[in-house]
C-alpha cells in the first residue's frame, strides 16, 4: 500500500476501474494523492505488479465482508453416532431407524456401531442382519461411505446422504 510498493513500475487501474496503463511508483503516488486515495497493490505476483487507486478502509471492509459471507455459506459436515446391538428388538430399531433418517435428511454423517458382548461375537450373522437391514431402510436417502467391518468386538457403518 502507498510507499510500500518496492516495484519500480506498476500496472495502474483507476478508481472508476479504467486502466491507466504501466506507470512509475511515484507517478502513481501522485496520482492517487490528487484523488485523496490510496494506492493498493492488488496482484503482487504479475509482472509487472496491478495496483488500484481505491480507498483502502473501504476496500479491507468490503474483503471482511465477503470471507464473512462465505464462512456463511460452509457447511460443517457432523459425524453421528447410533449404536445398536445384534438382539435389538423391533421398536428399538425402529426408533434408532427414525433418528439415523433424521441425521441423514440434516446433512449429517452417520456412524452405525453394532456392538457384541460376551459370546455374541460367536453369531455375528445376527449383527450383519440388523445392519443389512439398516441399510436397506435407508437405502432411499443414503449411501454407505464405508461398509460394514469387524473391529474388535462391535462392527462399524458409516452412512453419508446421497
Amino acid at each position: 500500500m502507498n510507499r510500500e510498493i518496492i516495484a519500480k513500475e506498476i500496472r495502474l487501474v483507476g478508481e472508476d476501474g479504467e486502466m491507466k496503463g504501466v506507470v512509475t511508483v511515484a507517478e502513481a503516488l501522485v496520482m492517487a494523492e490528487a484523488a485523496g486515495l490510496d494506492l493498493v497493490e492488488i496482484s503482487p505476483n504479475s509482472t509487472p505488479p496491478v495496483c488500484k487507486i481505491l480507498n483502502y478502509g473501504k476496500y479491507r471492509y468490503e474483503v471482511q465482508k465477503k470471507a464473512k459471507e462465505a464462512r456463511k455459506k460452509q457447511k460443517v459436515v457432523v459425524t453421528k453416532e447410533i449404536k445398536l446391538r445384534p438382539t435389538i428388538d423391533t421398536n428399538d430399531y425402529n426408533v434408532k431407524l427414525r433418528n439415523v433418517r433424521r441425521f441423514i435428511e440434516d446433512g449429517d454423517k452417520v456412524r452405525v456401531v453394532l456392538k457384541y458382548r460376551g459370546r455374541e461375537i460367536a453369531h455375528q450373522e445376527f449383527g450383519m442382519k440388523v445392519l443389512s437391514q439398516m441399510e436397506q431402510d435407508t437405502a432411499d436417502i443414503a449411501k454407505i461411505e464405508l461398509a460394514p467391518r469387524l473391529e474388535g468386538k462391535q462392527v462399524l457403518m458409516i452412512l453419508v446422504p446421497k
